[in-house]
């Protein structure tokens, strides 16, 4: 299996990371709870790729330059910080134990479990922007019972705590993570699908993931409205798309609501 990419080195972002600038911020798992390297990575490895594909350029002033990489444990308080911090401000829940226990132990969540990986982002030594990929599913409850058959924990790879300082959007982080992040999981193997939900109230999240995702169910559609929260699809890459015919996972996806 190829080892993951490290480090990337990112000045600024492309056009289009530009041009969704407004959209840098998405909460992929704002509920829900979830040590050795895992596949397809290599912690602590400081190496920096320097192709044409990793070191973007865009008008930005030289000495902008941000570093994305796999964490190691001496990046967990300064990502456990960018969580903390999203939580209470962006997200208005403060810490939640049945949500947010993977903050509190990041390693253990993201670190140690093979198929799983926490990326941040460095700026001159500052840790200001966090991904992970979890191996399961959404639980129902809380979640509506058809969208946890839809992602069984296994094959299902979770994108979650994509969280971005404000002073460090606009420079398309969220997106370069979301990339690297797919792409750990199509290494990683065993995973048949992307998962993430968000909450719409937070600025600029739903468009961010709109941009990139397919909706598979709007709570706020449910009767009562649900938990207010959005759950998204996003194709695995290099994964083979849909049959036309439709397995049971296609035939669900078309609505955004069970039956009643």
């Amino acid at each position: 299996m190829a080892p993951a990419t490290s480090a990337t080195t990112v000045t600024a972002g492309t056009a289009a990371d530009r041009a969704d600038a407004h959209r840098t911020h998405g909460d992929a798992a704002h509920a829900g709870t979830p040590g050795s390297s895992g596949p397809g990575r290599t912690h602590g490895d400081a190496e920096r790729v320097g192709t044409s594909g990793d070191v973007e350029r865009a008008g930005f002033p030289e000495d902008v330059e941000y570093v994305v990489r796999t964490a190691t444990a001496d990046d967990l308080g300064g990502a456990r910080a960018v969580m903390l911090d999203t939580v209470y401000r962006d997200l208005k829940s403060g810490y939640v134990p049945r949500w947010h226990a993977d903050i509190i132990d990041p390693g253990a969540a993201y670190l140690r479990p093979e198929r799983c990986t926490l990326l941040v982002v460095e700026h001159r030594g500052e840790i200001v922007a966090t991904g992970a990929v979890r191996d399961r599913g959404p639980q129902a409850p809380p979640n509506p019972p058809w969208v946890a058959e839809r992602f069984p924990s296994g094959t299902t790879a979770q994108l979650c705590r994509i969280y971005v300082r404000p002073e460090h959007r606009r420079h398309g982080l969220a997106r370069r993570l979301v990339r690297e992040l797919a792409e750990f999981a199509a290494r990683a193997g065993g995973y048949e699908v992307l998962y993430l939900h968000t909450d719409p109230a937070v600025p600029g999240a739903e468009p961010f993931w709109r941009s990139l995702a397919r909706e598979v169910c709007d709570e706020r559609t449910l009767p009562g409205g649900g938990q207010g929260i959005v759950h998204f699809e996003l194709p695995l890459p290099g994964a083979a798309p849909a049959s036309a015919g439709g397995s049971a996972r296609t035939s669900r996806t078309a609505r955004t609501a069970p039956a009643h």
